[in-house]
C-alpha cells in the first residue's frame, strides 16, 4: 500500500493534536520555523543529516 507523504503528514498531525493537544501558537512556530530552514543556507545541512 503506497500512502502518499503528504496525507501520511496530515494524518500524523491531526493524531498528535488530538491526542497531544499542544498550544496553537506551539504548531504555528513549528510549522513557519520548518518552512524557513527549508528555504535556508541550512537546507543541504538538514537534508544530508536527514537522508
Amino acid at each position: 500500500m503506497d500512502v502518499p507523504l503528504w496525507l501520511a503528514l496530515i494524518v500524523v498531525g491531526w493524531l498528535g493534536v488530538k491526542l497531544v493537544r499542544p498550544p496553537w501558537w506551539l504548531i504555528a512556530v513549528l510549522l513557519l520555523g520548518g518552512f524557513l530552514l527549508a528555504d535556508s543556507v541550512l537546507a543541504p545541512v538538514i537534508d544530508s543529516a536527514v537522508k
